[in-house]
């Protein structure tokens, strides 16, 4: 593909249960071939996620958070700056999303947009699967990324 508009990126490890919920909604997204929109996985590394959105009109990132309270499914459409925010949420990751906006930004290496679907997690443990309540908003996952997306 030449000159993508935007890109989704499926953030997290299939083989961490709930933690999968960013590399399968990306597949879903992929298999739609939509024209202009780049797919792609990211462990949530801040320099890999860099490389991938810089320059991009829009970048939308799908990752599981943990929350405390939880409500494992629950769907948040958030910008980087209010998800750093939320002191009680958290990537599954050691280093993620949140950090690698500053960097971005003193690199000029942002997206001209930057959406977030965090999807609250019931379990990180190692193992394949979601939990149930995670695998039941795929659905509506998926379309909070083709929203996005027909904006």
């Amino acid at each position: 593909m030449t000159d993508p508009r935007a890109v989704v990126i499926g953030v997290g490890n299939k083989y961490r249960s709930d933690d999968g919920i960013g590399p399968l909604v990306a597949y879903q997204i992929e298999q739609l071939g939509l024209p202009g929109v780049l797919v792609t996985l990211c462990d949530g590394e801040p320099v890999a996620l860099l490389d991938v959105w810089a320059g991009i009109d829009l970048a939308i990132v799908v990752d599981a958070v943990l929350c405390e309270p939880s409500t494992p499914g629950r769907i948040w459409r958030t910008d980087i700056d209010t998800l750093r925010g939320l002191t009680t949420a958290a990537s599954s990751h050691a280093l993620g999303v949140p950090d690698a906006v500053p960097l971005g930004r003193a690199l000029d290496r942002m997206p001209g947009a930057l959406v977030v679907i965090a999807v609250e997690a019931a379990c990180l443990d190692l193992g394949l699967g979601l939990s149930e309540p995670v695998s039941a908003a795929v659905p509506r996952i998926v379309q909070a990324v083709l929203a996005e997306l027909a904006r």
